[in-house]
């Protein structure tokens, strides 16, 4: 599986992206806006997921079934690319250093939309990997900042939107997204992720998100959403700025 994935993101290099996806962890993504991701791949949009750590802190699993659990789940939702920084999970800080790797997958990918972590959760990696990747989106568009990518020097380039989606801590959305119809294959990749979610057979600590109860919570919280809109299921986003329509029938 291991070569699976330095295969696909080999063939993925340099191609531009409608929506990249940034998670602190492998499963955020999933988990929040699995159902967004498969809805506009079968829309026909590009989308790929760059993930920040392999999420070697873990109580359960390990980085290496981790990766692999990623690449499955990348291929049920039919991800265009899947990528991982490798920062320490964690440890990784709001600094130069990781500001300019990110900025280097966003002036690769050259994104139109970044979707990632919510504003602040009960997993301070999350709070601090949605604000890394939200002020990295803006210096990307700054020219004076010099980036590299296979030693080659990139052009300046800054997303037009960045929204961050609603994980653990229940955020009152500010849009959400129908995902009715993608539900089941949401929950199919997220169970990819057989080593972090509740296994009756699993001899490893049981944690909050491995409790039996937990993927019925997030259905729930999809149900919910969906209900705010009068349909089945919907993922919710938190945005940043005004949103702005040049026609107000795309907002029934």
């Amino acid at each position: 599986m291991f070569l699976f994935l330095c295969k696909f993101l080999k063939q993925t290099i340099n191609m531009k992206l409608d929506i990249l996806v940034f998670a602190a962890h492998p499963d955020d993504a999933e988990l929040s806006s699995g159902g967004t991701i498969i809805k506009h791949v079968q829309m026909g949009y590009k989308v790929g997921v760059v993930n920040l750590t392999r999420g070697e802190l873990g109580t359960r699993g390990t980085p290496e079934l981790r990766d692999e659990e990623a690449a499955k789940a990348a291929h049920i939702m039919g991800l265009s690319t899947l990528d991982n920084l490798e920062f320490r999970d964690g440890y990784f800080v709001n600094d130069e250093v990781h500001r300019l790797r990110i900025i280097e997958k966003l002036r690769n990918y050259q994104p139109n939309i970044v979707l990632c972590n919510a504003l602040y959760d009960r997993h301070p990696d999350h709070g601090r990997g949605s604000n890394v990747v939200s002020e990295a989106c803006y210096y990307s568009g700054l020219r004076q900042i010099q980036s590299f990518y296979n030693g080659k020097p990139q052009t300046a380039f800054r997303p037009q939107a960045v929204y961050h989606y609603i994980q653990f801590h229940s955020l009152k959305p500010d849009f959400v997204v129908d995902i009715s119809d993608v539900i089941d294959q949401k929950m199919k990749a997220i169970k990819c992720y057989n080593s972090q979610f509740f296994d009756p057979n699993s001899k490893e600590p049981e944690t909050v998100i491995a409790s039996k109860e937990y993927l019925n919570a997030v259905k729930a919280r999809d149900m919910d959403n969906g209900r705010l809109i009068g349909k089945l299921y919907a993922e919710g986003y938190n945005k940043e700025r005004v949103l702005g329509v040049n026609d107000i029938m795309q907002l029934i």
